[in-house]
This record gives structure tokens, C-alpha cells and sequence, in this order.
């Protein structure tokens, strides 16, 4: 029951997050004179549509994203020379993709990942207005741990480490997980209304503490209890009081922070696969959406389903963030490839070759089709074995 109410909000979800990227290409073509041809949401057989201005809204039978298709957008995936296409050029002259200036196409390709860092921004303004935020206010100094040495205390709240501002109690995990190296930390707290700064050397959790850590972790969830042990962490010592309601200001700041915190998460892990520190094996599609869903209503039903929609809430940033940072690397097919030919079209101050460009976005989307076909075979191991 768990699984199928995790596929429906992944499908609700990823449905909605795909089309608001669409409209995005879909608004900001409008708005400079680009013809579209058809906008749907979702894909499959059509169950209603209508023709307005020349332009097909669909609504169709698998809710799982959207198209917009503009025309002359299609480069190297539509046949140029096919009749009714050539017609429709001829008669929607001035209008195609391809026509308009290099800004006016990077504009349309930039809108579809801005809109999903735009829905993000909505979204987390929503989160925080019901769930309060996750400010870095200090609950308690852990015992033996270099917080409570330095003289950090309950209610104190963590400004800053090692030049680094912390608005959320996430950042300082964060700079620990994937920026901390070794050495001190000078540390910049609040008490009061006045900044005091500190310095402090971590100190690594005990292995009680880490396997207890990884046994709660939603990713380990399926994993046996030997598997569920965590190589111990350096901490400064802090347990956070929980979240805070906020005013209407705080919330929007907080907001726009947490679309650029999930923007360094992406960047970051993006990152490790470049390094080495994680491998394709690691990439997750659909499928592994579905999984993730479904065990938050496994962790989290118990404690009602206002709380199991916050999480979905929370998962949705993550994504829209996600799929608008992936969209923007420059990879043939995706906006960020495109947006590449036009910045080289910028610089050569003439566009590429129509045939040259086709070719290569032609052969990204069907490596990204390869790619997808391995992360939806990879997602199925890891969610059945």
C-alpha cells in the first residue's frame, strides 16, 4: 500500500514538475513571437484537446510531464523536409525558433529550468509557512563534545563557520559533510543579538552514534542491520531545538535560500561522480523516485498524513531543483547543450550550421536515451534486490 501511494504522488509530482518546465518554454516563447505547435500535459493517446491561434492544447492519458513544441525547436529530431512541416514554415514565417535572435532563443531555453527553480521558491514558501523553518538554534550542547567546551549553549544561534553563513541547521551538516577537511573551525554564534566567535576543533561521534545514525537514515531503510553501519563523523557537538515559525520576510529569505541550498546539493553530488567519490550507480529515475516515496509514507505515516505531505512537499523542492540544475548542463538535447550553441554562435557572431548542430543534438538525446534506460534498469535492482 506503502509503494502505491508513493507511485501516485511520484507520478502527481514529477507530472507536475515536467510541466511547469514546459510552460516555462511555453510562456517565454509566446512572449517572443515563437509559434508552438502543440502544449500538453502529460503524454500518450490524447483525451481532449483544442486549437487556439494555431496552437494545440492537449490534456493526455499518462499524467507524466508535458511537451511544448515549438516550431523549428526540434532541430536534428524532425524530419525539415516533410511537407506538412515545410507548410507550416512557410506559413508561420518569422515565427519559428530558429528566426528569432540568440537572445530571444536563450531567454526560452534558460525559462523551462528557471520555472522549476521558481516552483522550488513557491514551494518552500509553502513548507515554511505550515512546517516553520529549521533555523540553526541550538537545543543543547552535547557533553564531552568541543560546542559545550567553547561555551555555546541552549539557545544560541549558529551565525557562521569558517566564513561560511549557516541559515538553516542543514548548512552546517552540509559543510561538514562535503567541505570539512580537518583542523579547527572558527565558529560565529549569536546570543542576544550579539556575534561572538569561538574556535573549536571536531571531534568524531562515537560508532554507537553512527550505526544508530545510519539505522534511522530513509536511504537505509531496506538495508539488513549489519549493513546499516556508518563510518563515524567529525561533530562540533550541537543538538538543534526544532522548527521555528517565522515572519511573511523570513520566510521568503529562507525561501530563496533553500532553493540555492538544494543548488549546491545538486552541484555538489554532481561533483562526486566527476571525482569518483560516487558512480552512475548511484543516479536515480523515476522508478527510485517511486521508491523514495513510498518509504517516506513507511517512516512517516505513523505520524500523520499532514506530516507524510510536508515530506512530499520537501521531496518536490529537491526535485524541481534538480531537474532545473540537469536541464542546464551543457549536454546535446538538454536546455543547458542548446544554450551552449548559442553562446558559440555569440562568439563566432554567426549561428552553427543547422545540419551540424542537428546531428549532435541528435546524438545526445540518444545517449540520454541509453542513460535513461541504464538508471531505470539500475532503479529496478536496487528497488526489487
Amino acid at each position: 500500500m506503502d509503494t502505491f501511494i508513493g507511485l501516485i504522488a511520484a507520478i502527481f509530482i514529477l507530472g507536475l514538475l515536467i510541466s511547469v518546465h514546459e510552460f516555462g518554454h511555453f510562456i517565454v516563447a509566446k512572449r517572443n513571437g515563437v509559434h508552438v505547435i502543440e502544449f500538453s500535459i502529460g503524454f500518450g493517446p490524447t483525451i481532449i484537446s483544442k486549437t487556439v491561434n494555431g496552437t494545440k492544447y492537449s490534456l493526455k492519458w499518462i499524467l507524466f510531464g508535458g511537451a511544448c513544441q515549438m516550431l523549428g525547436a526540434d532541430l536534428g529530431l524532425v524530419d525539415m523536409e516533410d511537407e506538412e512541416y515545410a507548410k507550416m514554415l512557410k506559413e508561420q514565417e518569422g515565427r519559428s525558433f530558429t528566426e528569432k535572435s540568440v537572445w530571444a532563443r536563450m531567454a526560452i531555453l534558460f525559462a523551462g529550468p528557471f520555472f522549476n527553480f521558481l516552483l522550488a521558491f513557491v514551494l518552500a514558501i509553502v513548507l515554511f509557512a505550515f512546517a516553520g523553518v529549521d533555523t540553526p538554534r541550538v537545543g543543547k550542547a552535547i557533553d564531552d563534545y568541543p560546542a559545550q567546551a567553547a561555551g555555546i549553549e541552549t539557545g544560541d544561534v549558529i551565525y557562521s563557520v569558517n566564513g561560511h553563513r549557516i541559515m538553516t541547521q542543514r548548512d552546517l551538516q552540509l559543510y561538514m559533510q562535503l567541505d570539512y577537511k580537518e583542523g579547527p573551525l572558527t565558529v560565529v554564534f549569536e546570543r542576544d543579538g550579539e556575534k561572538h566567535t569561538v574556535e573549536l576543533t571536531p571531534k568524531l561521534q562515537t560508532q554507537e552514534m553512527a550505526d544508530e545514525e545510519a539505522k534511522n537514515t530513509l536511504q537505509n531503510s531496506k538495508k539488513s542491520d549489519e549493513e546499516k553501519v556508518a563510518t563515524p563523523r567529525p561533530l562540533i557537538g550541537i543538538q538543534y531545538m526544532g522548527r521555528e515559525d517565522v515572519g511573511a520576510l523570513r520566510i521568503l529569505r529562507f525561501s530563496g535560500h533553500e532553493v540555492v541550498y538544494w543548488m549546491r546539493v545538486t552541484v555538489k553530488s554532481l561533483g562526486m561522480l566527476f571525482t569518483g567519490k560516487a558512480s552512475v550507480n548511484d543516479l536515480s529515475g523515476p522508478v527510485g523516485v517511486v521508491g523514495i516515496m513510498g518509504e517516506t509514507v513507511t517512516e512517516t505515516k505513523s505520524e500523520g498524513v499532514g506530516i507524510v505531505l510536508l515530506n512530499f512537499l520537501n521531496l518536490a523542492i529537491l526535485f524541481s531543483v534538480n531537474l532545473g540544475i540537469m536541464n542546464l548542463l551543457p549536454i546535446p538535447a538538454l536546455d543547458g547543450g542548446r544554450l551552449l550553441f548559442c553562446l558559440i554562435e555569440l562568439i563566432r557572431r554567426k549561428p552553427v550550421p543547422r545540419e551540424k548542430e542537428g546531428y549532435v543534438t541528435l546524438a545526445g538525446a540518444l545517449l540520454l536515451f541509453a542513460l535513461v534506460i541504464f538508471v531505470f534498469f539500475n532503479d529496478i535492482r536496487k528497488f526489487f534486490f
